[in-house]
């Protein structure tokens, strides 16, 4: 039998893990729709009568507010997605489900239109398929012993290999750290909030290095020396430095954010840079 204590210790340590599931969800690290609103709410119901002191109906409050953002952000999801007509798979395949196979077999052939391809061969084809055939010359004449290739090989310098990317100048746990503190750098002075938009640092004069520093930016990200803040409504990707390497120890799966590095999209930030 848990105390009275004991009890509100477990309450505020549960509390305190749902403002913090919150906030990455606010910071944009986190899929709205991956927070049980009806748990959270049964756990804050549950603790309620436990609280006795200030600070503790503070927390109380606290995730409460909280958990009014994370809804308040699954709305706006919803809104942006009902707007482009986005129509969720789940939602189809049980629309699919409820339906008649008459209505299915309907569907498909409004839709269905299939090519049609007739092909016959001709006496003119087979003239000229004769002549081709015809024309050739004998098997020992086309089988000719083809010259051995002359011996090309040699020793690399380093210098080549370097030049070819097969070997890196410097090793990669000291270029991604030197990539990491141009990143800090660089959110100090131009950045707002503590973060930079994404492009603005993987941008570089060239295409090739542009793709060299996404390509970097990818490892600080995995390695936990940065994180990304993804605003799918204002269309936005900031990364955001972190003071000291974070170590993921959480079970939880990450989730991966693709980006497209293309030349399109390279060419687009260019003429914005130089505006």
């Amino acid at each position: 039998m848990q105390s009275k204590r004991e009890r509100a210790k477990i309450g505020r340590e549960r509390l305190q893990r749902v403002i913090e599931m919150c906030k990455a969800v606010e910071e944009r690290s986190l899929d709205p729709f991956l927070v049980d609103v009806d748990e959270i709410i049964r756990v804050v119901r549950e603790f309620f009568p436990e609280w006795e002191q200030p600070e503790d109906l503070c927390l109380d409050a606290e995730a409460i507010n909280r958990l009014a953002s994370v809804v308040r952000l699954q709305s706006e999801w919803v809104k942006h997605r009902s707007t482009l007509l986005y129509t969720d798979p789940f939602l189809l395949e049980e629309k699919i489900k409820r339906m008649e196979k008459d209505a299915i077999v309907e569907a498909f052939l409004g839709a269905w239109h299939p090519i049609v391809e007739f092909e016959q061969i001709s006496l003119h084809s087979l003239k000229e398929a004769l002549r081709y055939w015809v024309s050739l010359p004998p098997l020992k004449d086309r089988w000719k012993e083809f010259p051995m290739p002359e011996e090309a090989g040699g020793a690399a310098t380093r210098e080549e290999l370097i030049r070819l990317r097969i070997l890196q100048d410097k090793a990669f746990t000291e270029e991604l750290e030197n990539f990491w503190n141009e990143l800090k750098k660089l959110v100090s002075e131009e950045g707002e909030d503590g973060r930079i938009r994404y492009w603005d640092f993987v941008g570089a004069e060239t295409y090739e290095e542009t793709t060299h520093r996404a390509f970097m930016t990818s490892f600080l990200v995995t390695y936990g020396y940065a994180t990304l803040e993804v605003h799918p409504l204002e269309e936005e990707i900031f990364i955001k430095p972190f003071d000291r390497q974070q170590r993921r120890i959480a079970k939880k799966q990450l989730v991966s954010i693709p980006i497209a590095i293309t030349v399109e999209e390279w060419e687009k930030w260019r003429r914005g840079a130089k505006k």
